[in-house]
């Protein structure tokens, strides 16, 4: 088992890495896997030469770490036209994110410490669920931040009386989700934001909206735009979507109505409590379940048994000649299911006196005569002398 692990992954989407970048990365990590879109490496020893942050702004759209002590961390580079710092400071606490331009490019950085999530998992593949996010971002998307939001609810660093920062988490994308479960988040708390969210859209996705807006632009305008299309501008879509959108969003807080913290907190709870009460009745249907096939069984072997007649009780002579503990365990046993089976009939005084022969033809077996002692058959012995064949 390793005592130590460390996971770091970067990843470039806007532009790949060119040769001089490549080598730049390689004096920071002698045994990194490199390519001209990202950048992974593991410790089991030592760390990092570099500072991820640096590395970020300088290469980078994406930094995922991981550490087995506990520790995570998520951070997008976006360009910083389309992010709003300031509004995406009503979401963070600085005990757990972090925003800052650098050059013309915004990061976002979230950071989570201390987490026990049960079994180590390890982090490759876990940056791939999350790549959708930094699209989601560029659209206009926000929910990643209530995310982060939710955590420091969680985390008891939002007061009770405090509004959430969106009108609910839904719907969870699969991004959303993964982000949830790589932080770590009280899956009930995430469940209690997700029971609402933003208001629907308009029935064709707004592009009724978006043809009237489009139809305003002025000549100059609509050819700087496709100028800008015709460079292969990256994100050209994002900010023009950006520029047409409706911020219902911002309505919606404005006009209020949104839960608090507190009452995300007694959400959470309730659900809570509704899980482990499915729980504890689908453990109990199963325990149910488990006895009533047992109790099958148990008639199934009995009646087969009640068929075999005297052939059981030669079975328990054979036993006992095997003069070892684990043939009395077996003899011992079965003259009991034969007791059960004579109960039912009535003639458990015919068990009672084989049981009583068997004691006196075998009383020097002291490790025989103990089990049926402990198994209530016959009549406890007083005195055993040790049986010579075993050694007793």
């Amino acid at each position: 088992m390793l005592s130590e692990y460390q996971y770091y992954e970067f990843q470039a989407i806007d532009r790949p890495l060119d040769a001089d970048a490549r080598a730049a990365l390689r004096e920071l990590s002698s045994r990194a896997d490199i390519t001209a879109s990202s950048f992974v490496n593991t410790y089991e020893w030592g760390d990092f030469r570099g500072d991820p942050k640096e590395v970020l702004a300088g290469y980078f759209d994406l930094f995922l770490y991981l550490a087995n002590w506990g520790s995570r961390r998520f951070a997008v580079r976006l360009p910083a036209r389309l992010l709003d710092i300031e509004s995406i400071g009503r979401f963070c606490h600085d005990e757990c994110c972090a925003c800052w331009t650098t050059g013309d490019h915004a990061v976002v950085d979230i950071w989570r410490d201390e987490i026990d999530a049960g079994d180590w998992v390890e982090g490759g593949g876990v940056l791939a669920g999350l790549v959708p996010l930094r699209e989601d971002i560029l659209r206009g998307d926000l929910r990643l931040f209530y995310l982060v939001w939710l955590m420091s609810v969680e985390d008891g660093l939002v007061e009770d009386a405090v509004s959430e920062p969106l009108p609910g988490l839904a719907p969870l994308s699969p991004a959303l989700a993964a982000a949830a479960d790589f932080f770590d988040i009280d899956p009930d708390l995430v469940e209690a934001a997700a029971a609402s969210g933003a208001p629907a859209g308009p029935p064709d996705g707004g592009r009724a909206a978006a043809t009237e807006a489009i139809r305003t632009l002025s000549v100059a305008e609509k050819d700087a735009l496709l100028l800008r299309l015709y460079d292969g501008e990256r994100h050209l879509g994002a900010e023009l979507r950006r520029r047409m959108r409706v911020d219902t969003t911002g309505a919606s807080a404005a006009a209020g109505g949104q839960r608090t913290a507190g009452e995300l907190r007694s959400a959470a709870r309730r659900l809570a409590a509704e899980r482990e009460r499915a729980a504890a009745a689908r453990a109990a249907a199963e325990r149910r379940q488990r006895e009533a096939a047992a109790a099958e069984a148990r008639e199934t072997y009995l009646n087969a048994l009640a068929k075999r007649g005297e052939a059981s009780w030669r079975d328990v002579e054979q036993l006992i000649t095997s003069r070892n503990g684990r043939g009395y365990e077996s003899a011992v046993s079965l003259i009991a299911d034969l007791r059960e089976l004579a109960r039912r009939t009535g003639q458990e005084d015919a068990v009672t006196r084989r049981v009583d022969d068997i004691r006196a033809r075998h009383d020097r077996k002291r490790r025989l005569i103990e089990r049926l002692d402990a198994a209530g058959l016959g009549q406890p012995a007083t005195l055993l002398e040790p049986d010579p064949e075993r050694g007793e």
